[in-house]
């Protein structure tokens, strides 16, 4: 009986072989889209490669899957996040910031939202890294309790939530902001009015006493 020929090694798609670094950017950025406008679940990575333009097989090569890219995606956001929370910036400083990133990047902003509308989405970075990040916010916001920017009487992850809900009014209640205020809730003219009375509802709330 005669030996089997060996299988030849499998061939990666072409889109790899050309420029790898391009193919993930594109596949990345048309993630954000299907699942900003979609949520998880409901989000199809064969529609992704469409709209980036290459192979579906390469979502697998890349990201291992559907689960690998979104969690790769939103590893990005998290990132983003994380930045604007040092420790030495004015609580309102970063209110404004979460507000006009929303407008700047809105598919991602969605997502954010559906992550937190469903939960047919995995765990971004994992439970324990999700954790994590929303914790060191909560010290955040505890430090520049610390350092006078509001009362001690008020608790810090309870105000991060109310100011992450708020800093999310644009996508939660656009209809409600055109009819009160006149305004495209997805414009940069909004997000810059609105991020500052944000910040101004911020500086109302220091504690006089470390003024």
């Amino acid at each position: 009986m005669s030996e089997a020929a060996p299988r030849s090694p499998r061939r990666a798609p072409a889109e790899r072989q050309r420029d790898p670094e391009r193919t993930k950017a594109q596949l990345l950025e048309a993630a954000k889209a299907e699942f900003g406008a979609k949520g998880y679940a409901a989000a199809r990575v064969s529609e992704i490669a469409a709209r980036a333009g290459v192979n579906k097989q390469l979502i697998s090569y890349y990201f291992g899957g559907k689960e690998g890219l979104y969690n790769s995606l939103t590893a990005t956001m998290y990132d983003d996040y994380a930045a604007a929370s040092d420790h030495d910036k004015p609580f309102g400083e970063a209110v404004r910031f979460f507000v006009q990133s929303g407008i700047r990047d809105h598919d991602l902003a969605k997502l954010f939202l559906w992550e937190n509308l469903t939960d047919g989405a995995p765990d971004a970075i994992g439970v324990e890294g999700q954790r994590g990040f929303l914790q060191r916010q909560v010290e955040y916001v505890r430090a520049r309790q610390a350092a006078g920017d509001f009362p001690a009487d008020l608790d810090p992850a309870f105000l991060l939530v109310i100011f992450m809900a708020a800093s999310s009014a644009a996508l939660a209640f656009p209809r409600v902001i055109r009819a009160v205020s006149g305004q495209d809730p997805h414009s940069a003219e909004f997000a810059e009015a609105y991020g500052d009375q944000l910040a101004r509802l911020v500086d109302h709330l220091a504690d006089p006493g470390k003024r």
